[in-house]
């Protein structure tokens, strides 16, 4: 039987400590999951070794910690392709050897003990934030709300989040900013923004495009989206948040995002790729009076982008457009005449079904415009509405 070693990060706040690494070797098939390795640690060597869990199914998302560095479930993880994880570059200069499997405790929440994080402390508290229940007009039907199925098809994807907090984990965001919502509330938010039974959707959208840690605090690192067990994709929700207030409500918020993405998207159509020294006076408005004061903010960074030669005269007086600019302004106009939204949670990627099994299992292509609501008369499921 093989021999894996666990190297795990141990802390009691009660003992007044700090936090320190410990070696274990545990005599497991490698098919086993890195919590049935904690789980015959706690049992046979160290029972004072803190790990919540619960299913043991990757449904619960109770037993998130960092593995090799990045947050995981411990129970769908597998022993031998833990240990079989190529070490970067960091890890070789701090704590993990070839072979090694480290486990600490997940990033940007409060440690209790070991391996168990607060998450009442920021991932609820988030969550809490965005209103986490659906605000129906009107009084309530005598049953139940019929909803039509395929109105909801746009919000199921972040109906799969199972709360385990591993994108709050790994957030560089929210590192920066702890103020910052957070990938997993904002996914929460757009769960009830997308759904047709809530009567409060611009005032949410306003509400989150409003506050300087809201929709546009998120910076794009994809961390949230890699380490998701369920596939949700919290920064996809973002971004689908960002496209409802700016495009069909028009929210012009105090944060520049709908200005910014209106300076984006005109300087890729005119030039072809982005002039960033046009695309800050733009965002900003140098001819409001709050553009004028957020532009004399951002000198300081253009001067350390001259220090640094990442700006250089030539590139802060001119800009050389694209080559074939026509091709650009043709993709251009096409995406903007002709704008899906794809769920690749409900349809699979690459996927194909032949026509026996597209006649007896047929599928919705696609979700329907936002905030269109298809004519149909077919109920739908009860809402996820309390949090838990």
């Amino acid at each position: 039987m093989p021999q894996y070693t666990l190297k795990i990060r141990r802390y009691d706040p009660e003992e007044g400590t700090p936090p320190f690494w410990k070696e274990y070797t545990v005599d497991l098939e490698g098919h086993r999951s890195v919590l049935d390795g904690i789980l015959a640690i706690k049992d046979h060597e160290d029972g004072s070794l803190g790990i919540r869990c619960s299913c043991q199914a990757a449904i619960c998302g109770s037993c998130g910690v960092r593995i090799n560095g990045q947050a995981k479930l411990a129970c769908n993880t597998k022993l031998r392709d833990a240990a079989a994880e190529p070490v970067r570059p960091s890890q070789r200069a701090s704590i993990r050897d070839v072979g090694e499997i480290t486990v600490e405790p997940m990033g940007n929440m409060p440690v209790l003990k070991d391996l168990i994080v607060n998450m009442d402390a920021v991932h609820w508290k988030k969550v809490q934030r965005v209103v986490p229940w659906l605000l129906p007009a009107g009084e309530p039907p005598e049953r139940e709300y019929v909803v039509p199925p395929e109105s909801m098809i746009d919000v199921t994807q972040s109906m799969a989040c199972i709360h385990c907090g591993a994108c709050v984990s790994d957030c560089l965001s929210m590192e920066v900013d702890p103020l910052f919502i957070g990938p997993a509330a904002l996914a929460k938010a757009y769960r009830f923004v997308g759904d047709p039974r809530d009567s409060q959707t611009e005032e949410r959208l306003r509400d989150l495009a409003e506050d300087p840690h809201g929709i546009y605090d998120c910076t794009h690192c994809f961390n949230c989206i890699q380490v998701c067990p369920k596939g949700v994709a919290p920064m996809d929700q973002i971004m689908r948040l960002r496209r409802r207030a700016t495009r069909d409500f028009k929210i012009d918020d105090q944060n520049n995002g709908r200005r910014h993405e209106h300076a984006f998207t005109k300087i890729i159509e005119k030039k072809g790729t982005l002039d960033e020294r046009k695309l800050l006076q733009d965002s900003f408005g140098p001819f409001r009076p709050q553009g004028g004061v957020a532009l004399l903010r951002a000198l300081p960074t253009g001067l350390r982008g001259f220090a640094r030669g990442k700006i250089t005269p030539r590139k802060a007086l001119l800009h050389e457009r694209l080559e074939g600019i026509e091709n650009v302004k043709r993709i251009y106009e096409h995406a903007e005449n002709h704008a899906e939204e794809i769920n690749l949670y409900i349809l699979g990627e690459g996927e194909e079904t032949g026509a026996a099994d597209e006649q007896a299992h047929p599928r919705v292509d696609k979700a329907p415009a936002m905030g269109e609501t298809p004519e149909a008369t077919t109920a739908a499921g009860a809402t996820d509405g309390e949090p838990r």
